[in-house]
């Protein structure tokens, strides 16, 4: 094993580095705050036009190519990612610590895998719980202490080259995966809702006469017994990021089928953050407020997009909803109307989007498999665990 000197980060990396002020006049920005990145993947940019709107009071820091972002709140959420490709007047929250590394001392992508490594972010999740904030936080000390372990630079670059060509092939995965959304949201739009004058032969229904939408138990009533390793259980956080994690809670595998969640069942949050995805990240149990949709008539195309077509209105409902969490009830399912096809039509339209959600599940089925594949693959790279020294890249 090639020997690794231990540095800490603040001394191969520049912290925070520079903000924006007024004196730099943009017209625009565009500005990533902490919710909208969970382990590099961005949800959203905010587009801001500064000529008619006002600033947010945290878009302060500035990145650059290459620059990490680290969330300082709830480190086990981890809200991080390595800032490639970034567009013009970007700014992120001054909820992250911007981590510059010194590219004489390390390449930046090494440093970032090191930081996503589990016991890192447990780590910094544990001195986030001992800050006295109201909400665990952690300081931009506090990363900047953090121990590397620092091979020489051709060595970083050979575990860097391992690990991005699988993350190369998840990010084309999750490409395909956005494509194949729009091509299917396109077909079904055109066959279902832009009918200038619906058939004779098709039919007004609603969401609950087509599919079955059973709420998930309280799981903290069906905890594991003896000699049972249980199951994850499927909460909404768990439904936001993909997968269930080691601070997920654990059920009783014992539970009734209903509330058993599969690779490829739909799922629909209807409580809180409304949202409705197929789920990939694993079997697992369904804690309440969420659905598990089926159906024993119509396939998963069907009453997947038909559900999918009515979330706008139901977030719409769950907002009005102020003096409680937002959520919607089974009469709002009711309400929701569903034009069901001729036979014959249901059965070309279903030639068309079922082949594309089938694709659609085996992509993020494998893109499981290959998270899992460079999360095994990464501590032991890290640590040299695993001999890089003959590989060429």
């Amino acid at each position: 094993m090639l020997k690794r000197k231990i540095v800490r980060l603040r001394d191969i990396s520049f912290i925070n580095q520079s903000s924006y002020s007024k004196s730099d006049k943009w017209e625009y920005i565009n500005y990533l705050d902490t919710g909208n990145i969970t382990e590099n993947k961005i949800n959203e940019i905010q587009q801001i036009n500064l000529e008619v709107q006002k600033l947010p009071s945290r878009a302060k820091r500035k990145v650059k190519e290459n620059s990490i972002i680290y969330s300082t709140v709830r480190p086990n959420q981890r809200h991080y990612g390595l800032i490639k490709n970034m567009p013009e007047n970007f700014l992120v929250s001054t909820g992250f610590v911007v981590i510059d590394i010194d590219i004489d001392k390390a390449i930046p992508d090494y440093i970032f895998y090191h930081l996503t490594k589990s016991d890192i972010t447990e780590q910094l999740h544990g001195l986030a719980e001992q800050s006295v904030s109201a909400y665990p936080s952690i300081k931009a000390s506090d990363v900047s202490n953090v121990k590397i372990e620092l091979p020489d630079i051709n060595t970083q670059k050979k575990i860097v080259s391992i690990l991005s060509k699988i993350d190369q092939k998840i990010k084309i995965n999750n490409n395909i995966n956005n494509n194949l959304e729009q091509q299917a949201q396109a077909i079904f739009t055109n066959k279902l809702l832009s009918l200038s004058e619906v058939p004779d032969d098709y039919k007004k229904s609603n969401l609950l006469d087509i599919a079955k939408y059973v709420n998930g138990l309280a799981m903290q009533k069906h905890r594991p017994h003896t000699n049972d390793n249980g199951l994850p259980v499927l909460k909404i956080k768990e439904f936001r990021q993909g997968f269930c994690d080691n601070n997920s809670d654990i059920c009783s595998s014992n539970i009734k089928e209903d509330y058993i969640i599969h690779d490829g069942d739909v799922v629909f949050s209807w409580s809180g953050t409304l949202f409705i995805g197929i789920w990939c990240g694993g079997t697992c149990g369904l804690n309440q407020h969420l659905f598990k949709v089926t159906s024993p008539h119509y396939d998963k195309w069907f009453y997947y997009s038909w559900t999918k077509y009515h979330l706008d209105r139901f977030i719409a409902i769950a907002a009005d909803k102020a003096t409680t969490m937002g959520h919607i009830k089974r009469e709002d399912l009711i309400k929701a109307e569903v034009l069901i096809p001729s036979k014959a039509d249901y059965q070309d339209i279903g030639k068309l989007l079922q082949p594309i959600y089938d694709l659609i599940i085996s992509n993020r089925i494998e893109i499981k498999k290959l998270t899992i594949l460079r999360d095994t693959l990464l501590p032991k790279l890290l640590s040299g665990e695993l001999d890089v020294s003959n590989i060429d890249i």
